[in-house]
């Protein structure tokens, strides 16, 4: 499936427990933190997707791939492209990968110096990190 060229995207940090999300601009210049969701079910986390893709208009998600510093795939990289091909059959819309190296230690490290406390770090780094996976591939294209 072919991405669009204009509209709306959702960045994606996938995670076991959470998933980070970060919304572009239609005119794809700036990416924003959006949202960090928790995993309930494969039914329930579907529905999420479904309806917040809906809801902000998207056209297309850009998923984090965690590349080895090698540059090879492993079983983290595999886990994001199952995640992406279930996205796909879920929504009905495509999925692009952007290099997600070191995305969450530097989300993790911008909280930090921006004097965030520890307990809400978490779901903040996810949803950070997410903008930077997305707003690296924006950079690309």
């Amino acid at each position: 499936m072919t991405m669009p060229a204009k509209g709306i995207l959702l960045g994606i940090d996938p995670g076991t427990v959470r998933i980070g999300l970060a919304i572009c601009d239609p005119d794809r210049i700036l990416a924003s933190p959006h949202d960090t969701y928790t995993r309930v079910s494969p039914m329930a986390d579907a529905e999420f997707f479904r309806k917040v893709a809906k809801s902000e208009r998207a056209v297309g998600f850009v998923v984090g791939l965690p590349i080895s510093l090698n540059g090879s795939e492993g079983p983290k990289a595999k886990e994001s492209r199952t995640f992406a091909e279930w996205l796909t059959q879920e929504t009905g819309l495509p999925v692009a990968f952007a290099d997600e190296r070191f995305t969450s230690s530097y989300a993790e490290d911008a909280l930090i110096a921006a004097g965030v406390r520890r307990e809400t770090r978490v779901g903040k780094r996810d949803r950070i990190a997410a903008q930077m996976i997305l707003q690296a591939y924006l950079e690309c294209k």
